[in-house]
């Protein structure tokens, strides 16, 4: 089966689908990157009659009107939007999206003695022989313009210009190759044909095709549904965005997606900041009881999945229930409440969360209970488990959607305490706290998800740093303090350990960095005698512990065997096995502590 269709259009073929929305191109999907010299010589390249590669459209299924009509589909514009954003720009004289979300105009200056292309400038504008804006010549009278500038530069050879700008004039009858993907493929073989006929191979993710389709939607006012999902993943990040938008966006900033994300403005915290990925699989996974972005796409479209059609009722409806979804996510007291549930299960920082799927189906979570009436108490205590759940078995590392999907189904099915056991059962079993835990635990990567979750649960029970009086592991994370070794780097590389072995994170704790200084590289045995020799002293040069007990209770709360006090490099093996073995039995603790 033919999957698509090859043809060569005028480019002023393209942009009039352009202008009449036939091909729909995203107004933010992907700001203007290129900068003004890549539209440059891209008009030089028409110019010079050189080929300018192709476009990928992909035409969105017919679809079904309440009369009983049918809806031809627009082209959705896949690939080679900045072309395209460079030719309306170029030759319509129309405005760019820029990186800053501005509305800018981008133009072009042709000096036809020379047959030269180049971005307006100020020189530019003061010199006579440059046509100063070719978007005004392409779309004006070819005679007229000619005069004009014979007027200005009477001594120039007329028929050489003339050629120039017949030239100029005809660049958009030079063709382009559109490649038209077939409306019946699936969204799965449309990214497969993407990624094979891309010379640079970029995935085009699910989520892009799903934003593609809310943009190119006028209908239902889907391109506004867009903005409010861009503007609030930029807002998360940049909160001085909130500016560009009052100054560049008025019409958006009537609506009522504006108010709702207002209090995004003053917001700094960073513990979560989805981007459009993020949001539109929360709201979607949420209010549809789906996991897959494909289904998203076809429910957009108005696909009857029984009857295999495409009905308006349908779009119209998805486009409703994705707007709550998207209403609901960004709701300031849903997300700041989501963020407290997370910090009280001890994960303050965004270096403690690696998996950007686990914290975005534990808002899932929040938000499916909330909808559901659970009771609050027993709301925050499921999402905080089901988080640390999914981070120590890696849930939603392999293939996300397909156990999205799995998930939302069981939630929606029956009550969450009965479908969280179910997993606790399966996968937390004794046998994972009392050796696979500790075996995931033999690791030198630092941001091991388990080390994480150990590191949260440190929080969680206001634990003091390694031989600290005061300070906090919390403390030490979020003022960025740092990870040192109980068993100093240089002792243990100076007794010929490799760095798989002196890095292990059973060999890490949170240590007050004037504490590392005076630890120094004496193995534990040595620094641990002079910490008690302090102590007896009432002199605290290495640590402020005053009693045996306090630095006992110090260990243990940092999961560190007390026998480390005697200890030397050969004792480090047994040392890493013993401290691995009391961290998993501190993750357990916490957990049922959840």
């Amino acid at each position: 089966m033919q999957k698509y269709a090859v043809n060569q259009q005028l480019i002023e073929t393209l942009l009039a689908w352009v202008t009449s929305g036939e091909i729909a191109i995203p107004e933010i999907q992907r700001p203007f990157v290129w900068d003004s010299s890549k539209v440059r010589d891209l008009m030089d390249s028409l110019y010079q009659g050189y080929p300018i590669g192709y476009v990928i459209a992909w035409r969105n299924p017919n679809v079904r009107l309440k009369d009983g009509s049918l809806s031809e589909g627009k082209k959705i514009l896949i690939d080679g939007q900045q072309r395209v954003t460079a030719l309306t720009a170029a030759i319509l004289g129309q405005y760019v999206i820029n990186k800053t979300y501005e509305r800018v105009k981008i133009k072009i200056a042709f000096h036809p003695i020379d047959a030269r292309f180049e971005v307006q400038n100020p020189a530019i504008l003061k010199d006579k022989t440059w046509l100063p804006n070719i978007s005004q010549a392409i779309n004006g009278d070819l005679f007229e313009i000619a005069d004009q500038y014979f007027e200005l530069n009477p001594d120039v050879d007329k028929k050489q210009v003339r050629n120039a700008f017949s030239n100029l004039m005809n660049i958009p009858k030079k063709q382009i190759g559109i490649i038209e993907l077939a409306a019946d493929l699936d969204i799965e073989t449309v990214t497969e044909i993407f990624i094979r006929i891309n010379s640079k191979g970029v995935v085009l993710s699910q989520a892009d095709f799903a934003m593609s389709k809310i943009a190119s939607n006028t209908e239902y006012n889907g391109n506004e549904l867009r903005k409010a999902i861009d503007y609030f993943c930029h807002l998360c990040i940049a909160p001085e965005f909130y500016k560009h938008i009052l100054d560049n966006d008025k019409e958006f900033t009537k609506t009522e997606f504006f108010k709702k994300m207002q209090w995004l403005k003053t917001e700094s915290e960073d513990l979560y900041d989805p981007d459009y990925n993020d949001l539109i699989r929360v709201a979607f996974t949420t209010h549809f009881n789906r996991g897959r972005l494909s289904d998203l796409v076809s429910l957009l479209s108005g696909r009857n999945f029984e009857t295999r059609t495409y009905e308006d009722t349908i779009a119209e409806q998805s486009f409703a229930t994705l707007k709550t979804g998207v209403t609901n996510f960004i709701n300031e007291t849903n997300f700041k409440r989501f963020l407290m549930i997370i910090k009280s299960a001890g994960f303050i920082s965004p270096k403690l969360i690696r998996s950007q799927n686990a914290i975005n189906f534990a808002y899932i979570v929040y938000l499916k209970l909330k909808e559901l009436g659970v009771n609050p108490v027993a709301r925050e205590s499921y999402v905080r488990r089901w988080l640390v759940y999914s981070i120590l078995t890696g849930r939603y590392s392999g293939s996300p959607e397909s156990v999205f999907d799995f998930d939302i189904k069981q939630i929606s099915q029956k009550p969450f305490d009965e479908y969280l056991k179910e997993k606790e059962d399966g996968e937390l079993s004794d046998a994972f706290w009392n050796a696979s835990l500790p075996q995931s635990l033999d690791t030198s990567v630092a941001s091991s998800p388990y080390f994480h979750v150990f590191l949260a649960a440190q929080v969680k029970t206001n634990d003091r740093g390694f031989l600290s009086k005061d300070v906090l592991v919390g403390d030490l994370i979020s003022l960025r303090g740092d990870i040192h070794h109980l068993f100093p780097r240089d002792y243990l590389k100076k007794n010929g350990l490799d760095r798989s072995k002196y890095n292990q994170i059973a060999n890490y704790v949170y240590m007050q960095s004037e504490i590392n200084i005076k630890v120094g590289n004496k193995p534990p045995k040595d620094y641990f005698e002079s910490i008690t020799t302090q102590m007896q002293d009432n002199n605290k040069q290495v640590s402020g512990l005053s009693t045996h007990q306090e630095l006992l209770d110090n260990l243990q709360m940092n999961a560190v065997p007390a026998d480390i006090m005697q200890m030397s490099v050969d004792d480090y093996h047994d040392f890493l096995t013993a401290r691995r073995k009391l961290m998993a039995t501190k993750i357990k603790g916490y957990y049922q502590s959840l």
